[in-house]
């Protein structure tokens, strides 16, 4: 879009919820649409990007160019819901929402970061800024880039400036928390998040919201349906793996708050078919492996709406992820213990192949409770060692957040030398409070939130994240803790407020996540596949990776003495991605 004066032009991929309270700051103009993209390009032109970029609540990618000056700004959201990526083809300054159409300018360099491959084997996503071709960056969340014709000739990328920080507020929130009673802060927070969740689901095509049923999905859903005069779409889907099926829940969570629900059984092979499309949709090698259950909830809802809600964010905020608690548990043991002898503790451990620690463990069953032996005993016992050697606890989280790690896996990398757990400051109070703050500003913007929006793009889908709204995030953060993880129970403000929709009987039980019986796919359905992406010849002809190490963590997975699916299927995914986008 173009401003009236024809001086301002504008692209812009995304959502802004609050643009009819804007336009009521703006009463000078005369509107020509009901576009929130016209309302946008208003208030740069009278407020100029960074007052704009305060003002506005959504997700968003946007680039604005001023004809004038002749300077380029692009910008992304707080919280990285929707992608921006820019870097050079040739002497042209690209940018875009996807990667496919940089790569295919003329002149793009598809060389790969080599850094940013390990990084990927490492955490299953590419972390910002890189992105995997050496060429481009991803702009951060919560940040803006301003690109000047001297840039250009330079060939130059400018540094890019924040204007909302998630460490910074939640710093912000540590320092200035809420002294309130709990039921004024439970009815607080009731209302703030109520209020984003009204503000998204304001549309003109049909919508609904996902529903899994736990605790952030439900709680999303039931202020959706307190707030709407008829029943919400709601969608689901169910596995024929009893340890993986979530949907009777939500189909309880549904039934009760009396929303129109849909649910999918998925079976294996409607998940399996999906795997060769993985590397087109996701147009960076990604591999967290939720994304195949996550399309496929994505293509359900897409046959009836146009927007969809979800709860994600919830773990990030309330301290839901059961790693929170064993790293904290972990860390309390270890550091007790000279790291010296921890060190030596795990050589002995090592020295001690997995199959004889599984023979120890039978051995130990007769007279020990079942609940002690796991399955696979020594896989588990031999990933602890990895575990106990680390001398600081950002060290221990990073490698619990980690699945290849200190093995030299990638070819001529330096991934070495980064790490996650750098990118958020020490100054909290609690651990738990770090991790969440270093989750916001990694695992969920790189991880989670791409993994939804590619899928839902994929078949035309909106999604929408009322729990990332920046005021109910700046809110939260003012929460003391003891509010959000309270013993043993996580999220316990956001159950106090699900409570007073759906009976706890119905939303409580454990946690399940969004997972694939992987390890056992690989050893199955998928092992022929998988063992051509993983043949040595192939890995050693493409040059990225060990390939002999490679080759023994498939054939321990196969042989059913270690679990690497994990691990695997990082490979696996950069295999395909190579594949699908000939950048080898």
């Amino acid at each position: 879009m173009i401003s009236a004066d024809c001086r301002y032009h504008i692209v812009f991929n995304g959502e802004i919820y609050n643009h009819l309270h804007l336009r009521s700051s703006l009463t000078t103009l005369t509107w020509r649409s009901h576009s929130d993209t016209e309302t946008l390009l208003a208030c740069i032109v009278q407020w100029g990007i960074e007052r704009t970029l305060h003002e506005i609540t959504g997700m968003f990618a946007l680039a604005v160019f001023d004809a004038t000056t002749r300077k380029l700004i692009l910008a992304r959201d707080r919280l990285g819901e929707k992608p921006l990526y820019y870097g050079y083809a040739g002497s042209t300054f690209v940018f875009a929402s996807e990667l496919k159409p940089l790569s295919h300018a003329p002149r793009f360099d598809v060389a790969l970061d080599r850094t940013a491959l390990a990084a990927y084997m490492r955490h299953s996503y590419v972390p910002a800024p890189r992105s995997i071709y050496a060429a481009t960056r991803k702009l951060r969340p919560g940040t803006w880039l301003e690109v000047t014709p001297t840039d250009v000739e330079s060939h130059t990328l400018p540094q890019p400036r924040a204007y909302w920080s998630a460490v910074d507020v939640a710093l912000a929130g540590g320092h200035d928390p809420i002294q309130a009673p709990e039921q004024q802060v439970i009815a607080r927070f009731e209302s703030v998040l109520a209020t984003a969740i009204k503000g998204q689901m304001l549309s003109d095509v049909p919508l609904g919201a996902f529903l899994s049923g736990g605790i952030d999905s439900s709680t999303v859903v039931a202020l959706m349906q307190a707030h709407s005069s008829r029943p919400v779409r709601t969608f689901s889907i169910g596995f024929e793996e009893p340890e993986f099926d979530e949907s009777g829940r939500a189909r309880a969570v549904a039934r009760h708050l009396g929303t129109d629900h849909t649910e999918l059984r998925v079976h294996a092979n409607d998940a399996l078919a999906l795997v060769p499309r993985i590397p087109h949709i996701y147009d960076e090698p990604f591999a967290d492996s939720s994304q195949l259950p996550t399309v496929l909830v994505a293509q359900l809802a897409r046959r009836y709406v146009t927007v969809a809600l979800s709860g994600d964010g919830g773990d990030e905020l309330f301290g839901g992820y059961n790693r929170y608690a064993q790293a904290e548990r972990a860390w309390s043991m270890l550091s007790r213990a000279p790291a010296v002898l921890r060190s030596l503790g795990a050589n002995v451990i090592r020295a001690i192949p997995p199959r004889t620690w599984d023979a120890l463990a039978s051995m130990l069953r007769p007279v020990t409770p079942v609940r002690y032996i796991t399955k696979q005993p020594g896989d588990r016992i031999h990933k602890a060692a990895d575990l106990i050697t680390c001398r600081e606890f950002g060290e221990l989280y990073e490698r619990f957040m980690s699945h290849w790690w200190s093995e030299p896996l990638v070819i001529g990398s330096t991934a070495g030398n980064e790490q996650l757990a750098r990118k958020a400051p020490p100054s909290f109070s609690t651990h738990t409070q770090w991790m969440m703050a270093l989750d916001a500003i990694t695992y969920l913007p790189d991880d989670i939130l791409a993994k939804v929006d590619r899928a839902a793009m994929s078949v035309s889908l909106e999604t929408r994240v009322p729990l990332l709204d920046h005021h109910v995030f700046e809110l939260v953060w003012r929460i003391p803790m003891n509010m959000k993880v309270r013993g043993s129970e996580t999220k316990w403000l956001l159950r106090q407020v699900l409570y007073r929709y759906v009976p706890e009987t119905l939303v409580n039980g454990p946690k399940k996540g969004f997972a694939v019986p992987l390890a056992a796919w690989l050893r199955g359905p998928l092992r022929d596949w998988a063992g051509d992406l993983l043949s040595r010849p192939r890995l050693q002809r493409r040059g990225y990776l060990n390939a002999s190490l490679v080759e023994r963590r498939w054939h321990e997975h196969l042989r059913g003495t270690r679990n690497w699916h994990y691990q695997l299927w990082n490979v696996l995914m950069f295999e395909a991605w190579l594949d699908e986008h000939r950048a080898a």
